[in-house]
């Protein structure tokens, strides 16, 4: 079978009478060129270990396969699996997981690494994957992944922009990150309302103080408005002497704040 066009993944579909369920954010990418640029920018080639999240209707998956890699795939709709079958049929290197990525334990599933991450994450699930693949399996040395334009915004955005975030602290502690391009919503079946775009993240080595600084940021970030020694006073005994240890201003805002702000003050915070 050829990479799946519109007109071969509404085939697939009726011939199987399924439809895309919005109850599980799915929206099937029906454009072989985008399929063909995601592999790229993923720089997948025979040898490579993939893990893909939601298969879908299997387009990338063959695609991923094709280019040598072996690839682990999960997904969560177990309506698919006869498309599935048709799609990688006679396709070597492939094993499908019937189960939710989001609820697995991927650091456990996987064995050693390196892996590479591949995956058109599904609408409101997809960030809280990426990010818990980037904390706790560090197996997976690069990801490349579809997300919606606002979201990949997220992901890269530095301090004092609107964009910046608590996604975008813990991608800088664990990763470099960029957005390759972006793709219309005419590719997909059924179209998104949203612009999507595709990010490759590739790992780096968090500083031991990592975890630390996370939550401090999750707390800033929660009440983002607030000044600094209010907003952390429920994860410091006392925020105005952690703050001025840092040496950061106690009346900044947590997005004033660059990574290497929040490490330093998770170091010198506790004593």
């Amino acid at each position: 079978m050829t990479r799946q066009t519109r007109t071969e993944m509404l085939r697939l579909l009726e011939d199987h009478g399924l439809r895309p369920r919005k109850s599980l954010g799915q929206h099937f990418l029906a454009d072989p060129n985008i399929v063909g640029r995601i592999v790229a920018v993923a720089d997948v080639g025979p040898g490579d270990r993939v893990v893909e999240i939601g298969a879908g209707t299997g387009t990338l998956t063959r695609a991923l396969a094709e280019a040598g890699a072996r690839v682990v795939a999960y997904e969560v709709d177990e309506a698919l699996r006869p498309v599935l079958a048709e799609v990688l049929d006679g396709v070597d290197g492939v094993e499908l997981r019937f189960r939710d990525a989001a609820s697995a334990d991927l650091a456990a599933e996987l064995d050693a690494g390196p892996w590479i991450m591949v995956a058109n994450l599904p609408y409101g699930v997809g960030t809280t994957i990426l990010l818990g693949v980037l904390r706790q399996v560090p197996a997976v040395t690069r990801m490349v992944v579809m997300v919606q334009l606002e979201v990949a915004r997220r992901l890269v955005a530095g301090p004092g922009s609107k964009e910046y975030g608590l996604p975008s602290v813990i991608v800088r502690l664990h990763a470099r990150a960029r957005v390759e391009f972006t793709v219309s919503p005419q590719v997909f079946v059924p179209p998104p309302r949203v612009t999507s775009a595709v990010v490759r993240l590739d790992r780096v080595e968090a500083p031991a103080a990592a975890d630390r600084a996370v939550e401090l940021a999750a707390a800033g970030f929660g009440q983002r408005r607030k000044m600094l020694r209010r907003s952390l006073a429920s994860v410091l005994a006392d925020p105005e002497a952690g703050l001025a240890a840092a040496g950061i201003d106690g009346t900044a805002r947590a997005e004033d704040l660059d990574v290497a702000d929040w490490l330093r003050l998770a170091e010198v915070a506790d004593g």
